[in-house]
């Protein structure tokens, strides 16, 4: 009987070992190469809806980084204020380590802020289902700052989700395959975080161009979409040669953020670098410590 339970036990552990192997040699979210080309707005074909549903057209305007830097400011503040939790299908295609485009992900995300207790010290957490591609779907994914001693704890679907994956470091090899940037950088606070720390390095740059168009649709919100553009290469990471941001002026979000790198040539269209979409984001819903919470019965983790 001994004999048969170390040999069980040994092949339990085994399982798990190769599940956590092909986990991240097959199925990283962004480890196929996406084929479809993206292009930045064409404003030219875009219309929104106005009063009494007719089509307006966008209004686009100059104007310039400080304005972008106040926007992204007083949203930083109306979103400490007011943010605590918000659900959202969250959309995200991005280039890895390699420069490499990935397939486009779709995931139903659960997350609590750091502003949740009236301060900015909570334990930031989140919660990710996968919807697509289809090669990941069913995948959960939970980490929080403040619970599961900050590890990244993974269930994968089908039968590799019949093993339990070891909690992984948020920033190690495995959890990190295939990624742009740590699971700490997800989220629409750090979205509008990364908007101010950006536009404070380039606030003098003499070679950025900054439009704004107002009444730009983006599911069944009346967005403002900011356009910054470069005139030439900075050489600095995460450069681009035009950045979109789409805002919700009257929650203060950041629904969308994409750049693009620099064509090859002038004839070429820029490459997209990284795209993160927010859809149908519900503010401040009832979240608890069991939406965070491998146990949680409504989840699959073994």
């Amino acid at each position: 009987m001994r004999f048969f339970n170390r040999h069980l036990l040994l092949g339990v552990s085994v399982f798990a070992v190769v599940a956590t192997v092909l986990l991240f040699n097959t199925v990283s979210s962004s480890g196929r190469i996406s084929s479809e080309r993206v292009l930045p707005t064409d404003l030219s074909s875009t219309k929104s809806r106005g009063v009494d549903d007719e089509v307006a057209e966008p209004k686009t305007r100059e104007s310039s980084l400080a304005e972008v830097l106040q926007i992204a400011t007083d949203a930083r503040a109306a979103i400490a204020r007011s943010l605590h939790s918000y659900t959202a299908r969250f959309v995200k295609q991005e280039i890895d380590s390699s420069g490499v485009l990935g397939q486009e992900s779709e995931i139903q995300l659960k997350v609590q802020t750091r502003f949740r207790d009236g301060t900015e010290t909570a334990g930031k957490r989140v919660y990710l289902k996968f919807i697509a591609p289809e090669s990941v779907k069913g995948r959960e994914v939970i980490w929080a700052e403040d619970l599961h001693d900050g590890k990244l704890l993974v269930h994968e679907a089908g039968l590799l989700g019949l093993a339990s994956i070891p909690p992984l470091d948020p920033n190690g090899f495995l959890a990190m395959r295939g990624q742009r940037y740590p699971i700490s950088e997800i989220g629409i606070v750090r979205l509008v975080e990364k908007l101010i720390e950006r536009g404070q390095q380039d606030l003098n740059n003499p070679d950025i161009q900054v439009t704004i168009t107002r009444d730009f649709q983006l599911d069944d919100v009346s967005a403002e979409l900011i356009q910054v553009k470069r005139a030439k290469p900075s050489g600095k990471e995460d450069d681009f040669s035009l950045a979109e941001i789409v805002m919700d002026p009257t929650r203060h979000l950041i629904l969308r953020y994409r750049s693009f790198g620099w064509p090859e040539s002038a004839d070429d269209v820029a490459p997209l670098q990284e795209s993160y979409t927010y859809h149908d984001v519900q503010t401040n819903v009832e979240l608890t410590e069991l939406d965070f919470d491998p146990k949680n019965p409504a989840y699959g983790y073994p």
